[in-house]
């Protein structure tokens, strides 16, 4: 092997190293933020299904406690304790609409978009079955 290939591969190792060097971080942040997307995406699915079956219940049962029960039992892996309710109209009358709101804090995974995150579900259903 002749001497000046053999230092033309030594500087393209070198500018691989450099290239990579500055692609690297873009590409992190990239992976790092379709991961935080896919977290906070999986939330919203899971409070927004817990808002359905609080309405659900609340629509034929008119029981707030048993759809709070009801929206815990939607929405497994999260810790329900921290949801927070909101019933408009408080009852369920025949014939009207019930609207549950549910507000659901959350830490964030990698913290590129600040530590924590409120996601907030709604589910709505007609009163009376």
């Amino acid at each position: 092997m002749n001497r000046s290939n053999f230092r033309a591969r030594r500087r393209d190792r070198g500018a691989v190293a450099v290239e990579f060097a500055l692609v690297a971080p873009l590409l992190l942040a990239l992976i790092a933020g379709i991961v935080e997307f896919s977290h906070a995406y999986n939330l919203q699915i899971s409070v927004t299904q817990a808002a359905r079956e609080a309405a659900r219940t609340m629509a034929i049962d008119n029981n707030q406690g048993a759809a709070e029960l009801a929206a815990a039992a939607g929405a497994p892996g999260l810790n329900t304790g921290d949801f927070g309710y909101s019933f408009t109209p408080t009852a369920c009358a025949d014939g009207e609409s019930i609207a549950v709101t549910i507000t659901y804090p959350a830490a964030t995974l990698t913290g590129i978009f600040g530590s924590s995150l409120t996601v907030t579900g709604v589910g709505a259903m007609r009163c009376g079955g």
